[in-house]
């Protein structure tokens, strides 16, 4: 004889850390088990996209940095790309090298804490603590280059704000060196424990027809073994240069969702050791005037961030502030399929599965 049951609904979050304060999932629940899940973003929405049509073009650059406030170096690349294929303009090759620099530099800063705060959700504080004590290092980094740390504005339409400080190539170099170790105590820590292996392998499977149905990108979309990163399959900037592989799943589960931040790290720290030994003098600034007016037009570009694919579209209407500017934000697209994903799980795997993701909110609600 089955126990008749009858379904209830919990709020997980806004509240709940792990939802980050500011995003809620209504669980249709039948027991422990979701039965539904309703994703609710639009608590931190301070529309950035509408804000930028009153800002010159320039004066956008600060708000990408509230996009993903985890790679604000990414988010001010992103536009800035789009803003010059508008325009037409070429960058010089030294701010190309500085970009992918900082750029890969903050990809690692980013997974950094991924993997530091999946481990938190998970149960383990320790490795929180050890992954945001390595990503200081690279902080300090921007602090030399920009003085800044979170919300760097630190790219300009044309190239960048300020050239490679004394001592930064140095300090760089002793960061990369350093951290293979880092990451093989990530491994003892986080990869190799065994609670964390039972609470993310084979849960929330993904097939690589679920993820390019939903569009899916980035380190979600590598996970389940499909070989796209931008930087490879659609070179920008000056990535075809350098030699670098793209780490991919086998599974497409919460395990794969997480080790494939993992190997990312590495391949970030490769492309900067040769970014690093490549360098050449030169400006860093195109010739770009101070009014910035483009023609009437308009243009899309796109970045691998260390969320995803990140696309900015921009129209301008030939005055100095764009018409529209709407971005095309990875952690927005990627919780598409959070509804699905959570179906047949557990309240306790539901943590599990979102954190895999690996969302910011500023993004999600730009």
């Amino acid at each position: 004889m089955s126990i008749k049951t009858e379904e209830f609904l919990l709020n997980l979050g806004p509240q709940h850390p792990s939802t980050h304060g500011v995003f809620r999932i209504i669980l249709t629940l039948d027991g422990e088990t979701v039965v539904k899940a309703v994703p609710v973003p639009g608590y931190l929405h301070r529309g950035i996209e509408k804000l930028v049509e009153s800002r010159t073009y320039q004066q956008v650059i600060p708000y990408t940095d509230r996009l993903d406030y985890l790679a604000g170096m990414l988010m001010n690349w992103g536009y800035v790309h789009a803003v010059e294929k508008l325009m037409d303009i070429e960058v010089p090759e030294r701010a190309e090298y500085i970009r992918v620099i900082v750029g890969e530099l903050q990809r690692i800063a980013s997974h950094l804490v991924a993997t530091g705060a999946y481990a938190a959700d998970i149960g383990g504080l320790t490795g929180f603590i050890y992954t945001f004590r390595d990503r200081e290092d690279i902080m300090d980094l921007f602090e030399m280059i920009c003085g800044a740390r979170l919300t760097p504005s630190y790219m300009r339409i044309g190239g960048v704000a300020a050239d490679i400080p004394d001592g930064f190539i140095e300090k760089c170099r002793k960061f990369i060196d350093y951290l293979p170790a880092a990451i093989e105590e990530y491994n003892g820590l986080i990869t190799g424990n065994e609670i964390f292996q039972a609470r993310t392998k084979n849960v929330a499977i993904l097939t690589p027809e679920q993820a390019i149905d939903m569009s899916l990108s980035g380190p979600v979309l590598r996970a389940c073994g499909i070989n796209h990163d931008l930087r490879k399959v659609r070179p920008y900037s000056i990535y075809e240069r350098f030699d670098f592989e793209v780490p991919l799943g086998t599974k497409g589960d919460c395990f794969d969702r997480y080790y494939v931040r993992l190997l990312e790290m590495e391949q970030s720290a490769k492309i900067i050791r040769q970014a690093l030994a490549n360098i050449p003098e030169g400006p860093i600034k195109g010739k770009v005037s101070k009014v910035i007016k483009p023609a009437a037009g308009e243009a899309y570009a796109e970045i691998e961030s260390s969320k995803g694919v990140m696309g900015t579209y921009v129209v301008s209407d030939g005055s100095t502030k764009p018409y529209r500017v709407h971005f095309r934000r990875p952690s927005f697209v990627n919780l598409g399929y959070l509804d699905e994903m959570l179906k047949g799980w557990k309240i306790a795997d539901v943590i599990a599965i979102l954190g895999s993701i690996d969302i910011v909110l500023g993004e999600v609600d730009a």
